[in-house]
């Protein structure tokens, strides 16, 4: 009986031992592993990506939540017919600093400029010749080598009104009737004023 007992004891203790042999054997494999792949080229790379596309769907998440509510819409009708600009811009008729005071601008300081991330935002349209014509809405310099690029397209129709400054619809001026508006009507005779690619190109600080 002692005997029987003592080959179980044994063959217990070599299980055991067994055991810790083959654990410290997987945690040195993975702290290689680990040091190896912490100094390649590649995984610098990856991460890299990895920010640019979660930069690039921040720029995406923000016009989308917006424009759900019609503000990008009003933003590109956010406009000042006397001076010919956009509300309280300075004069280039573009933002430069703050954004503008309309839901779009108040999304894009909160999801951007709080968190230290550059942009500018531009207005893609049909030009009057029928060409391509660019509009900067809002811009903050030359980009980056690793800026992303998101976008949303946008249609302004005839009867659309033009936005005043306090945020509300003008009563008189609509786009297809305001003789400074920058956006041409690109669909004459039809109720299709312009269709407006929104870009907003961004890069970390």
């Amino acid at each position: 009986m002692s005997g029987r007992r003592g080959g179980t004891d044994e063959r217990g203790q070599g299980h055991t031992l067994e055991a810790v042999a083959a654990a410290f054997l997987l945690v040195a494999s993975v702290s290689f592993a680990l040091q190896m792949t912490a100094v390649t080229p590649l995984s610098a790379s990856t991460s890299s990506q990895h920010l640019e596309n979660q930069l690039r769907y921040t720029g995406a998440g923000v016009m989308a939540s917006v424009e759900a509510r019609g503000g990008l819409s009003r933003a590109i009708r956010y406009w000042d017919e006397s001076d010919a600009r956009f509300h309280d811009a300075p004069d280039g008729g573009y933002y430069t600093m703050d954004p503008p005071d309309n839901a779009f601008g108040r999304a894009l300081n909160r999801t951007l400029d709080e968190r230290n991330i550059a942009y500018n935002v531009h207005l893609v349209y049909e030009g009057a010749s029928g060409d391509r014509a660019r509009t900067r809405l809002l811009y903050r310099g030359e980009p980056s080598d690793h800026a992303v690029r998101a976008s949303r397209t946008v249609t302004i129709m005839d009867r659309d009104p033009l936005i005043d400054a306090d945020g509300t619809e003008n009563g008189t001026q609509t786009v297809s009737n305001a003789s400074t508006y920058f956006l041409p009507d690109a669909d004459t005779g039809g109720p299709v004023h312009n269709v407006v690619r929104v870009e907003v190109v961004a890069w970390r600080i």
